[in-house]
Order: C-alpha cells, then structure tokens, then sequence
C-alpha cells in the first residue's frame, strides 16, 4: 500500500495530487500564464494533504513530472519534490512530461498519441506513442511545418498537451483530433504507482530534470 504525492509542474499549470494505491485522494491544480508555481506549489501540496485527509508523514514516496518542459517551471517542480523526498526521508520518483500527456488518451482508439509540449514559435517536444501507450520515437525538440509527420498518413492520430492548438492548421494532411491540454498530476497517479511498484527511485541528492535543450538566457536590449 502506498501514498504517493505527485507533483507537475512541467508548464503554466501547477498540479498537485495524492493517491492511495493508484487511486486519487485529492487533486489542485491552477494554470497561469506568469507561471506563479515558485509561490504555489507548497501551498498546494498544503491543501492537497488537508482534502486527502493525510498528514504529511503518512507519505509513503514523493513523484515529479521531470519534464521536458518550462526550464523555471522544472527547477522549481523538482527543487520541491527532492525537498521533501530528502526531508520526510521517503523515496523519489520520476516520470517523463510526455508521458503523463499520452496518460489520459491511453485505449481510446487511437493508432498513435503525440505528445506535445510548447516550446518556442512552431516548435515543441514531442516523440510519437502508439494506442497502448508504448513510445515508438525518442523524445525530441522539433520545429512543425508542413511537412511534419508526412509517415503517419493514414494513421488516426490524436496530438495532445498545450503545444497542440498551434500546430492545427499546419497539420491539416493528417486524419488527426487536436487535444489542447497542460500536464496534470491526475495523470501522473498510475505512472507513478507503477514506479513504486518496480521500486524505480531515484538519487534525491543528483537527480536533475530533463531539460532536453540547455537553457538559453535573453540579454536586455541596451537603451
């Protein structure tokens, strides 16, 4: 039996959310677009606790999406779950981002899932998944145009995470749904059930998210 906290923080929304033995006890979730998560995430877990009708210490493992995703929104994520994986002395657990996308469209009917999270202009990370939610492609950073995934002709295909929306009317050759979603903690509870299960831990004190580019800094324009 296990309690098991997960935390997504991957993108504008901020999730929080505890299960019991793969099943939700309580969900928080808010997406912004300043990404306020430095100023909410524990708040959050606060309440999560409090609607779970838990204490803190009854947590059996803490899990986080480790991205790719937001470079501030990810520090911050896993900065907070290695707090209190190291503090409550309790295992950490971690799931890919894309993973916990291509969750919720798992045996819906669909020959490929793909996941795709915003990046910058046209671009997004993605890989491609089939209908069962196995990963068939490597995880990339990838420009859309035209073009793009010219192979999956008549495949039925959904394209799901906040990436998705934009790329809709470059897609068009494809017979594909465009789910316009953000990551959840709701979707994270079987993802990381299972890594408990298969006692799949990580180091609290190296691990680090998965960032997928280095991060790139603007300069302010000079007056």
């Amino acid at each position: 039996m296990a309690i098991i906290l997960n935390l997504e923080t991957s993108t504008k929304n901020c999730s929080v959310s505890i299960a019991k033995d793969g099943v939700q006890l309580c969900l928080i979730e808010e997406s912004e677009e300043n990404y306020a998560h430095g100023e909410k995430l524990n708040q959050f877990v606060d309440w999560c606790i409090e609607g779970a009708e838990i204490e803190i210490k009854d947590l059996d493992a803490v899990c986080v999406s480790k991205g790719p995703g937001s470079y501030t929104g990810l520090r911050i994520g896993v900065s907070s779950a290695k707090g209190f994986a190291y503090g409550l002395d309790k295992p950490l657990l971690a799931v890919n981002t894309l993973n916990v996308l291509v969750d919720s469209q798992i045996n819906k009917g669909f020959d490929l899932i793909v996941p795709m999270i915003d990046a910058r202009r046209m671009e997004v990370y993605t890989a491609i998944f089939d209908g069962q939610g196995k990963q068939l492609t490597e995880t990339e950073a990838k420009v859309i145009d035209e073009a793009s995934f010219e192979d999956l002709k008549g495949k039925n295909i959904v394209f799901i995470g906040d990436g998705a929306e934009k790329c809709k009317d470059v897609l068009v050759h494809l017979n594909a749904e465009f789910v316009q979603e953000f990551p959840s903690a709701k979707n994270m509870i079987s993802l990381s059930e299972e890594k408990y299960l298969q006692e799949s831990f990580e180091d609290v004190a190296y691990f680090e998210p998965y960032y997928l580019k280095d991060f790139i800094a603007g300069k302010k324009k000079t007056q």
